[in-house]
């Protein structure tokens, strides 16, 4: 389905905490299994397991909620579910050790012989309209071994046909978190390797808050410019610059389900076009060209000239179907989303002129930093913060090393943020056993007047 550009834009809904028709969505499938960018439409399906649903029930409802796939006389179909907090195993309730006393799983042989339950009698409950709970449950009972295993193995035996016969979908409000971590799960070359420490850390050392006029160079597929603009909230403006006449792709920022206000003020500007204006010269005509606009096609993903917005953890894709026009129902129409990354205005540019930006940031892993440093420092005011990412220490200990000869900044240093993730759980809290270790490095610093 395309969206043509005379179509009108998005207005957020009166309750911005409920989706509505149009919004981007995270589908957390199965408790981060599976994570999954989509727009919401009348006609959109997206694929759990072998089965297509659509998210038409997701419409509406508050960021947060939980649905499960359920089977209906027309086939699978999401419905709200509301997830149990009482306890159910013997793991909340101190029985562990007296449960588990006489139990090992030392005796336990997997041959494929303990499940006496056919994949035909599955499917026939399915067709008889039995649920993901009661197929679960008969499979534990028809388990010969279940018994004899551990508490342990007993919930991860649970977990495990859950997410197979009743998957569940939590519906996550896309932000600055989500998104990083989604991206940096599956594709993190398209995000430079940016950890969520890593971001968080370079907004709080280039000091962005509200009314602030950031200058951001974002090779990182606009998360770094959505993340600014989060901060932001519409008060100040973020000038995404670039070098050569075509901008860098702000895929990502299109995901955050920004409005008018805040769209507005995402800007671009060539770095030629600042300079430029800072040197007092005549402006020169660039080739600046929005070639990332979005589109909806057929299947229902977004395409770009450079990069998608749709990450599946799986490589199993969104797929949305158009919506049959008659004359007995009302034809579902699709806003476009509001449109950002326009050209700053001339007057905008004249008064960055004069003033100069109050923070910078920098997040180009394929460029030299140095290079770029001593290019776009001239643009900042004195006493401008400013912070660059980089996956690597070499680059930022030369831009170092060569902005205190020149006496350009102060109080620069070069961070290395550090995170562990903990797994919480009842009698087995430990550090994850599989986790990022490295989130590359920051250099942060000070501009201050070469006179």
């Amino acid at each position: 389905m395309e969206i043509s550009e005379s179509e009108p834009q998005i207005e957020l809904s009166e309750n911005p905490r409920a989706t509505w028709d149009g919004c981007s969505v995270l589908l957390d499938i199965n408790d981060g299994d599976r994570l999954v960018f989509a727009r919401l439409s009348a006609g959109a399906k997206v694929k759990i397991g072998n089965t297509n649903c659509s998210l038409q029930p997701l419409i509406g409802c508050p960021f947060g909620s939980f649905f499960r796939v359920e089977n209906g006389a027309e086939g699978p179909y999401l419905a709200r579910y509301t997830p149990s907090t009482e306890g159910n195993n013997v793991l909340e309730k101190g029985e562990i050790q007296s449960v588990d006393e006489f139990r090992d799983n030392r005796a336990l042989v997997d041959n494929n012989k303990a499940q006496s339950l056919t994949g035909e009698e599955i499917n026939a409950m399915r067709q008889q309209g039995a649920t993901g709970d009661e197929i679960v449950e008969a499979l534990i009972a028809n388990s010969a071994t279940f018994e004899k295993k551990t508490v342990f193995s007993q919930e991860k035996y649970r977990l495990r046909k859950q997410k197979k016969y009743a998957p569940i979908v939590l519906m996550r409000r896309p932000y600055t978190r989500s998104i990083c971590e989604a991206y940096l799960k599956k594709y993190p070359n398209k995000i430079g390797f940016l950890r969520m420490d890593t971001l968080s850390l370079l907004l709080s050392m280039a000091n962005v808050s509200a009314n602030s006029d950031v200058l951001v160079v974002d090779m990182v597929g606009g998360l770094l410019t959505g993340a600014v603009a989060e901060r932001l909230g519409g008060m100040g403006y973020v000038c995404n610059t670039y070098l050569g006449g075509s901008p860098y792709s702000m895929d990502i920022a299109r995901i955050f389900n920004f409005g008018d206000e805040i769209c507005k003020r995402i800007v671009r500007s060539s770095l030629t076009d600042l300079l430029s204006f800072q040197n007092g010269l005549p402006k020169r005509v660039s080739q600046d060209t929005d070639s990332c606009n979005m589109e909806f096609q057929p299947n229902g993903q977004i395409s770009s000239a450079v990069s998608t917005e749709e990450v599946s953890l799986t490589s199993e894709n969104v797929k949305s179907e158009p919506v049959p026009e008659s004359t007995s129902s009302p034809v579902v129409k699709i806003s476009k989303p509001a449109k950002l990354g326009e050209k700053a205005p001339q007057e905008i540019i004249s008064s960055w002129k004069e003033n100069g930006f109050p923070s910078l940031i920098i997040a180009a892993p394929e460029l030299d930093a140095w290079s770029l440093v001593k290019e776009i420092l001239p643009l900042m005011s004195n006493s401008a913060p400013f912070a660059i990412f980089h996956q690597y220490l070499q680059p930022l200990a030369t831009c170092m090393h060569n902005l205190q000869q020149g006496k350009i900044a102060i109080g620069m240093q070069i961070s290395e943020p550090w995170l562990r993730e903990y797994q919480v759980l009842p009698s087995r809290t430990h550090p994850c056993m599989q986790m990022n270790g490295f989130g590359g490095y920051i250099l942060s610093g000070t501009k201050i007047s070469p006179n």
